[in-house]
């Protein structure tokens, strides 16, 4: 028996070490998420889990996007939507409730909310915030950008300042991106959604580090 265990000792040191289980993280979010307008495979979660593949992690992002969905929507789904498998989750919410000029402090609380659900389940959690247009106003646009890094801050995300960081333009004009993104304006496109998660890739990397602590 002995020398059996010696033999698989052996081989087992050989073959290396047994590969990471795969890790399970949930994309809540809204049409950014969901890959609004796009064929399955140019969407954000698709490109993004090829994107961590190609970096060599084994990983299932679950698509928990819903065109239209506000951080209120996000709020009322995401008990159910965290299924005993996940792992981790990523939040991008927002953008509806600033198309629809929705009030910063309800926004907040939202969010705080979704942060509140996992911090009770004790997932890592990464942020991604929106930012506000200028034509709500000074004040509206410095409270709903500000509410993103202190909640980030407030429960210890990993934070990312907005989901369109990956076009490497601070506050563009529509003409600026029209390139990378549909023709509605809102939505990008499959080049745009890639450049994206090239940005919010590493970003989900911390993530990851975050649960191999």
């Amino acid at each position: 028996m002995g020398g059996y265990k010696t033999v698989l000792a052996g081989v087992l040191a050989i073959a290396g070490p047994v590969s990471a289980e795969q890790v399970d993280i949930l994309a809540l979010g809204d049409s950014l998420t969901q890959g609004y307008g796009l064929l399955e495979q140019d969407g954000f979660v698709p490109q993004l889990r090829n994107w961590l593949a190609e970096q060599g992690h084994d990983v299932r992002v679950v698509n928990g996007g819903v065109s239209g969905d506000t951080t209120a929507g996000g709020l009322a789904r995401v008990e159910w939507s965290l299924t005993p498998e996940i792992d981790a989750m990523i939040v991008t919410l927002g953008g509806n409730d600033l198309l629809r000029g929705g009030a910063p402090e309800e926004a907040r609380r939202n969010i705080e909310g979704i942060l509140k659900v996992a911090q009770a389940r004790d997932l890592e959690v990464l942020l991604i915030g929106m930012e506000a247009p200028g034509n709500f106003g000074p004040d509206y646009k410095t409270a709903f950008d500000a509410l993103y890094p202190e909640l980030a801050a407030q429960y210890g995300t990993v934070f990312m300042e907005s989901f369109f960081a990956g076009f490497g333009l601070e506050n563009p004009s529509p003409s600026d991106v029209a390139h990378l993104m549909q023709a509605d304006g809102i939505h990008p496109n499959p080049e745009g959604v890639a450049m994206i998660v090239d940005a919010v890739g590493p970003k989900v990397e911390e993530l990851l580090g975050r649960l191999s602590d």
